[in-house]
Order: C-alpha cells, then sequence, then structure tokens
C-alpha cells in the first residue's frame, strides 16, 4: 500500500471516529485537550504505521533518514524526532479503533495460536525496570523469556479476527473465550489448547468447536477428512507469527514506555492486516483434489 493510499485509508476513519471520541469525552465529564498540532492525528498514525511496512529496524532511523528527508513534501508540518515521540500516547485509542476495523470476517474456520513478545534480555531481568509490575516470566516451546503473550485469532484466509495481549505467564487457553465471542463454527488450535473444560464451554455457550490434536496416551477423535486437513494445516499460524516479528516489526526490547510498546504492536498488526497478500491456506482446491 502507497503512503497516499494508507493516508486516505487513515484520514476517512479518522474524520468519522474523531467528532464520535470527542463527543463522548465530552459527555463524560473528562478533560481532553484539543490544542492545534502542526500533524494531524491520521498523519501521525500513517507514519507509524508506514515504519512497519518499511524495513527500517528502529523507528528514529525511519523518521530521521526516511520521512523527514523523502516524505516531507508529503508531511509539511514535521516536527522532531523527541517532539513526534511524544505524540505516541495520544494516538492510542484511534489505533485500537483502526485495528478494529481493519478486521476480517469470519466464515466457519478460525485459528489460534499465541507467540511470545520479549522485552529485555533474560539475563536482564532483575535490572528490567519499564514493564515491571506488568510483564512476567513465561516458557514456551523454545524457552524461558520475560514479556508478554500475544494471542492472534485469524480465518483461513490470513486476515486477524481479534487479539489481545496478557503477561507471558498466562494459559494460552484463558483468554480464548473472549476472543471468540463474534465467531461461529469450527476453530482450530495446537495441543496448547488441549481441555475438555474449554471445549465444553466454547460448545455450549458460544456453539464454537474446538479441534486440536490428541495426545498420544488419548483415545483418538473421530474427525472429518477435510477437519484433519485444516488441523494439519493450522501450522499456518507460525508463518503469519513469523511475517509479525521479522517484517512488521511487533517485537524488540528496545522500549522506553508501556504505552509506546503498545503503539508498536498496534501499528504491526494494522501493517499486517493491509498486505495486500497475505499467507492463506487454499483449503477448497485441496479439497476438491481430495474429493477427485
Amino acid at each position: 500500500m502507497s503512503v497516499l493510499e494508507l493516508f486516505c485509508a487513515v484520514d476517512d476513519f479518522c474524520q468519522t471516529f474523531e467528532p464520535t471520541w470527542h463527543q463522548q469525552c465530552i459527555a463524560s465529564g473528562s478533560k481532553h485537550r484539543n490544542r492545534a498540532r502542526q500533524l494531524t492525528t491520521s498523519e501521525i498514525m500513517t507514519i507509524l504505521i508506514l515504519f512497519h511496512q518499511s524495513h527500517y529496524r528502529t523507528f528514529k532511523a525511519f523518521y530521521t533518514e526516511h520521512v523527514c528527508v523523502e516524505l516531507r513534501a508529503d508531511f509539511p508540518g514535521l516536527v522532531s524526532y523527541t517532539r513526534f515521540v511524544e505524540f505516541f500516547p495520544s494516538v492510542i485509542i484511534p489505533l485500537c479503533a483502526y485495528l478494529q476495523s481493519c478486521f476480517g470476517g469470519c466464515n466457519g474456520i478460525s485459528f489460534v495460536d499465541s507467540t511470545p513478545l520479549a522485552v529485555c534480555h533474560n539475563r536482564r531481568i532483575r535490572q528490567h525496570r519499564v514493564f515491571r509490575g506488568l510483564a512476567a516470566r513465561g516458557k514456551n516451546s523454545v524457552g524461558w523469556f520475560y514479556g508478554f503473550k500475544l494471542h492472534l485469532l485469524f480465518n483461513d484466509c490470513g486476515e486477524l479476527l481479534n487479539f489481545t495481549l496478557t503477561p507471558g505467564n498466562v494459559d494460552d487457553r484463558k483468554p480464548v473465550p473472549q476472543l471468540v465471542q463474534r465467531l461461529f463454527g469450527k476453530l482450530f488450535g495446537d495441543k496448547g489448547y488441549l481441555s475438555q473444560a474449554l471445549f465444553r464451554q466454547l460448545l455450549h455457550n458460544l456453539g464454537v468447536q474446538l479441534i486440536t490434536p490428541r495426545r498420544s496416551n488419548m483415545k483418538p477423535e473421530l474427525l472429518t477428512w477435510d477437519d484433519k486437513l485444516r488441523l494439519r494445516k493450522s501450522a499456518i499460524v507460525e508463518t503469519i507469527i513469523d511475517q509479525l516479528k521479522n517484517i512488521s516489526q511487533i517485537e524488540h526490547t528496545r522500549h522506553r514506555s508501556p504505552l509506546n510498546f503498545f503503539v508498536n504492536v498496534l501499528c504491526g498488526l494494522i501493517a499486517y492486516c493491509h498486505q495486500p497478500k497475505k499467507p492463506s491456506l487454499q483449503l477448497d482446491a485441496e479439497l476438491r483434489a481430495l474429493v477427485a
């Protein structure tokens, strides 16, 4: 997506969202400053999302070497890097709302998985202060980490359906009932989501069927051929997570503020949602081949 296309999409959203947002702030009685800035909310959001679509590894280098040099004509009201960083907290709510507008639609086939987001190296856990009281030690198949877990929900076309953040020591199964509130059909996950209690809760309360691999000492579950194929292909979520971390850059250990960390995750997810080509299972073609 080009700079112009991204800005138009963000600006159209902000023109609808901001008046309603400011009206709710007034109605609730909360104080909300509306000082005029050199950059509008849509311009700030566009620059933040553009960073996650670029090849730069640090936002400072992206802003000073690319935005201030090559995009000055597109953003005539550019401010210094230090001043721009101060704008981050002011766009958290618009970013959350815009991300929700980028979610895909449920088609009856969904996949759930989680990934760790480390906020510091394990050797520096005792000295770490930025996320004290928020992050926690957790463990996955790779090893121990200190940070958060990002729980993701996708459909078979690779579109993001929902997400949530939890401390690193939270069980993968705990946020699932809240994540799948608007889903229907079948939900596929790995062995980390294997639970009879969770299966019954989702089926009885929401009508969602949870399908996971079985352990070797458990009785095999009777599944249709298409469900077996979908379960085998659920590893596509790992490809999506790899793109989120290595292309959209949702994980790094240089954060100096929890709010900036959250902005980084939101913009990385939005950048992924705007990818023209996402990892897709293309299950229809494979199912037709099996039937033939």
